[in-house]
């Protein structure tokens, strides 16, 4: 198993741990309001929250757009190997 799979699996062990022992409700106030809830959906609304946001923070982003690339296949390069009949005269 890899270090990753391991710290995954003893997270969710403490996590599921954390939310085994915290079943009591508890008032919960939020903005104007206040009301009675278990500490267990508390915990894991917040829980998926932190997933979703980390997901979302965590995933690659989208290629960002070649502008080089595009202006190179539009404007031909010249060739490099092309000389001046000047040119030529002063090499020679």
């Amino acid at each position: 198993m890899s270090i990753k799979t391991i710290t995954i699996v003893i997270i969710t062990i403490l996590l599921t741990a954390a939310l085994a022992q915290n079943t009591d409700n508890v008032t919960f106030a939020f903005l104007f309001m206040s009301f009675r809830v278990s500490k267990l959906a508390i915990m894991i609304t917040m829980t998926l929250v932190g997933f979703i946001l980390g997901f979302m923070v965590g995933r690659p982003k989208k290629a960002k757009y070649d502008i080089e690339g595009y202006h190179d296949s539009i404007h031909q390069k010249e060739d490099k190997n092309t000389l001046s009949d000047e040119d030529r005269e002063y090499i020679n």
